[in-house]
């Protein structure tokens, strides 16, 4: 197995260039380092089993590639291992979850793809995400089970659970001893060893995951400060001082709790899907400090902050070095994004496009020369295992061709992110438009009774880019919007809107803040912007489309008239921070969901929204949809957009609108 470069082992006394973070210690009282871990890690790797189709720049020529996939980093986390090995150093492999949901895999097999896959890779522990709970905790129990590695999460209760409470896999914190490179699980903390080197490794949930994730059944989710601080100060009392928390919150969150909690000394994190790091060199952001040191509260301690991206592209990797109190005396390390080794001039990735030789060569030299991007070659086993046991029914459930696509369409959460100008997503806007459009046909307005004004979408509900090529249903209903969510019709004041984009964009300001609730929409364009940079802004107009696409008519959004809404129901029932569109239903809604019952489409009449123990319970007037049942089909989010596309955009193109401009300060 040949790389492009080679991989040298991290060292204790020499920084990887360009990401050295250290506390600050003067040169005459330098500490001793008593023991330094090797660390890599991945988040949010959503069934990206297969790679990511990407670009990048070599110097100034734009290389469309493929980064990641299961295989790459199988090769690459052997190699680190292995590197460890080599120099009898100390090695954990973690990550930081979300493994489920995001691509066909996950909508076919599940969580038993993810289960086996994982289970290659060698993993010490993974947190527990907020789409770990998007099936039911029966199927999450069953993932737990199988996995060859823990799942931690130190501030939830699942004794309440009749499928978790009993799941021993399942734990708050897991410690190993380390030997140099020998490592060994210890379960009795009152008899730890004390020749060994000690490693807690506890993790954290989100604490508002009932309103994030509705399918938690009875598990409980405690304060993250409150409970990270009980945590450290038991392990600390136990003689545990090398405490690593492996957090699924987003990066911002770990900031924060880095801030506020004292003796945590390193943070491996996710949910934001950060990658941390300066990736312009690749044409790509600059996505804020790898291995970043926070001051804890005391004054005192510091805690190392990393976080490695998404859609398995990339993995980190860092040494941390500890004194004998447990104290971070260096914390050096990078992400590098996984290439392959065959490169286009074009997005549609024709044969003509390929590079030749001669260029492929210099952009394999190019390669060299950076940290944070190698040329990876794929496992071959765990390749060959999907090819054959799971691709073939993946390939059959795309479906027909439903669109041509000349040039990628990209989608990105916040607009201004990874190199995206201030409109940000042209995916979400399509999506939107294809929502309003089926909303307002025949068949629907038969059912709900009602012509909808405009449409509105989270951002984190859709999963993928639209690339170039042939473009099939499967890419819209296995991927792009894989949540078989349904569509929903919802009756809203036009000021419970603006409270919606303003407190949802609000939240998404800090670096590395969870952008999944981001607001964009169909026939409705609005204007944000920032008054304080990360911190605060303002909402400075919301209009409406009126009249046809191809010569439209803005008029002000009107606090005081009622609107109808297309959405998909999550963010209708104000899941994820969209809060109003809660508080707009509590008392009642004449809200009405849509779904496909024995093949015909049926309408289910909201009675208002129940607040139950964090989570938001949608009460109908009679029953809802049964989304379990064998002859209800929920997707109707995906279906719309199916149908507009197949219909009025065969050949797939950005809208001739701008929904969002959000203006930040630099």
């Amino acid at each position: 197995m040949t790389f492009s470069k080679p991989l040298v082992a991290l060292s204790v006394t020499l920084a990887l260039t360009g990401c050295a973070q250290t506390t600050n210690q003067s040169e005459s009282n330098q500490p001793d380092n008593a023991f330094t871990l090797t660390v890599a890690h991945i988040n949010d790797t959503h069934s990206n089993f297969d790679p990511v189709k990407s670009s990048f720049k070599a110097d100034e020529t734009l290389v469309y590639n493929e980064f990641g996939g299961f295989p790459r980093l199988q090769t690459m986390a052997e190699e680190y291992k292995q590197a460890a090995k080599q120099q009898d150093n100390s090695f954990l492999f973690l990550h930081g979850g979300d493994a489920w949901q995001g691509s066909a895999y996950f909508k076919l097999n599940e969580g038993a793809m993810n289960a086996e896959l994982l289970s290659k890779m060698g993993l010490d522990a993974m947190a527990l995400g907020n789409h770990e709970f998007d099936l039911n905790n029966a199927k999450l129990n069953q993932f737990i089970s199988d996995i060859n590695f823990p799942v931690v999460a130190a501030n939830i209760d699942t004794s309440h659970d009749a499928d978790l409470k009993d799941q021993t896999n399942l734990k708050p914190f897991v410690v190993f001893a380390f030997d140099g490179n020998s490592k060994a699980v210890i379960n009795d903390l009152d008899n730890l060893p004390r020749d060994k080197d000690l490693v807690a490794v506890f993790g954290i949930a989100l604490d508002d995951m009932p309103n994030l994730a509705p399918n938690t059944g009875k598990v409980i989710f405690h304060d993250m400060v409150e409970s990270s601080q009980a945590t450290v100060d038991m392990l600390k009392e136990k003689g545990v001082n090398n405490i690593v928390a492996l957090t699924h919150i987003g990066n911002a969150v770990d900031l924060e709790i880095a801030s506020k909690v004292n003796g945590i000394d390193l943070i491996v994190g996710g949910h934001s899907h950060t990658l941390l790091g300066d990736f312009t060199n690749l044409g790509h952001d600059h996505n804020g400090v790898y291995a970043q040191m926070v001051q804890n509260p005391n004054g005192q301690s510091q805690t190392c902050v990393v976080q490695a991206g998404q859609y398995a592209q990339a993995i980190g990797r860092l040494a941390v070095s500890f004194d004998t109190n447990g104290e971070v005396t260096a914390c050096n390390g990078l992400n590098t994004l996984l290439s392959n080794d065959e490169y286009f001039h074009s997005p549609t990735r024709e044969t003509e496009s390929q590079f030749n030789k001669a260029d492929t060569a210099k952009v394999v030299d190019f390669i060299d020369d950076e940290d944070n991007i190698t040329i990876t070659e794929e496992e071959p086993a765990m390749r060959g295992l999907i090819d054959s046991k799971y691709k073939p029914a993946v390939d059959q459930a795309y479906g027909n061709v439903i669109a041509q696509v000349t040039e990628e369409i990209t989608h990105e959460r916040r607009p201004g992110d990874r190199g995206t100008d201030k409109h940000g997503s042209d995916v979400a806007a399509i999506i939107a438009e294809g929502q309003y459009y089926w909303a307002n046909t025949a068949e629907v307005q038969q059912v709900t009774g009602m012509r909808v004004d405009f449409a509105l979408i989270g951002a984190g509900g859709i999963r993928t880019n639209i690339e170039a090529g042939e473009y099939r249903e499967g890419n819209v209903s296995l991927e792009m919007l894989p949540f078989s969510n349904f569509m929903s019709v919802l009756p809203v004041k036009g000021a419970d809107i603006k409270a919606l984009i303003e407190g949802a964009i609000s939240a998404t300001l800090p670096e590395g803040s969870h952008a999944g609730k981001f607001p964009y929409g169909g026939h409705i364009r609005y204007q944000y912007s920032e008054t304080i940079a990360n911190q605060a802004g303002k909402l400075d107009y919301v209009e409406v489309m009126t009249g046809p696409a191809e010569n439209p008519t803005w008029t002000a959004l009107d606090d005081n008239k009622t609107y109808n809404v297309a959405i998909n129901n999550y963010n209708a029932a104000g899941n994820d921070g969209w809060t109003p569109l809660f508080k707009a239903q509590k008392n009642s809604s004449g809200r009405v969901d849509l779904a496909y019952v024995d093949g015909k489409l049926t309408g289910f009449t909201v009675k208002n929204i129940e607040d139950v123990g964090g989570k938001y319970k949608v009460r109908y007037k009679t029953q809802g949809p049964d989304c379990k049942a064998d002859n209800v089909r929920c997707n109707t989010d995906a279906q719309s957009v199916i149908d507009f596309i197949a219909n009025e955009r065969p050949a797939l193109t950005p809208l001739d609108y701008q929904v969002v401009t959000f203006k930040r300060i630099k």
